[in-house]
């Protein structure tokens, strides 16, 4: 191999593993936020307790306990995984490229090789894992809806005329909003009376026109 062979190999390197890891950076934040969105919205639904969920998790446990020997190969089929994970790989790239152009002035041939090598793998596991955990940890959060408020608690601000309709206030993304709340028909037939101040639970949500149905608990 010769040193232009050898300097295109660390520079293609650098360029490969830079690039990469700026478009993983850009598409998994972003893909991280909307996910995060998505479920957060399915968490609000409350509960989270599902019909079934006992039996599901009693199912899980018997077969954690049944398959065992299951778990070593599924150990070590994940740390295969994650030798062949794209931010790893692209991490070791610029590691690699980036020792191999600042040390060619020093080394050359197989040596150069073999402490590019080391030093790409020192970068990824010394620098840029806990950096890109850290990037992770620090993205936005995304905005949370009205809809994210369904069966959430809100705060008659008005009370309620003969129509079962008042104005209530609730928090979203930590602010406090104040939309149209109307009765559910079953309260409004049961003759359920709201005051300014009193508690109820949001039913249904209509953002476009920025009212919600509610209950009374």
């Amino acid at each position: 191999m010769t040193s232009q062979e050898t300097m295109d190999l660390y520079t293609g390197c650098l360029l490969l593993g830079g690039v990469g890891l700026a478009a993983m950076g850009l598409a998994g934040l972003s893909h991280g936020s909307h996910a995060h969105s998505h479920g957060g919205a399915r968490g609000h639904l409350r509960g989270g307790h599902q019909p079934g969920s006992h039996g599901a998790r009693a199912g899980q446990s018997a077969a954690h306990h049944a398959h065992g020997g299951g778990s070593l190969r599924t150990s070590v089929s994940d740390a295969a995984l994650a030798l062949l994970s794209p931010r790893l790989l692209f991490s070791f790239l610029l590691g690699f490229g980036l020792a191999g152009m600042l040390l060619r002035s020093l080394l050359s041939g197989p040596l150069l090789l073999v402490v590019s090598l080391v030093c790409g793998l020192l970068f990824e596991r010394l620098l840029m894992a806990p950096l890109w955990n850290l990037l992770l940890r620090f993205a936005s959060n995304p905005a949370v809806t009205l809809e994210s408020c369904v069966t959430d608690e809100a705060t008659a601000v008005t009370a309620f005329d003969k129509n079962g309709q008042g104005l209530i206030s609730v928090e979203v993304d930590g602010q406090v909003v104040q939309v149209l709340g109307t009765l559910t028909r079953d309260a409004l037939t049961a003759g359920r009376k709201v005051k300014a101040g009193d508690l109820v639970r949001i039913e249904e949500v209509d953002s476009a026109r920025h009212r919600c149905v509610v209950s009374v608990p």
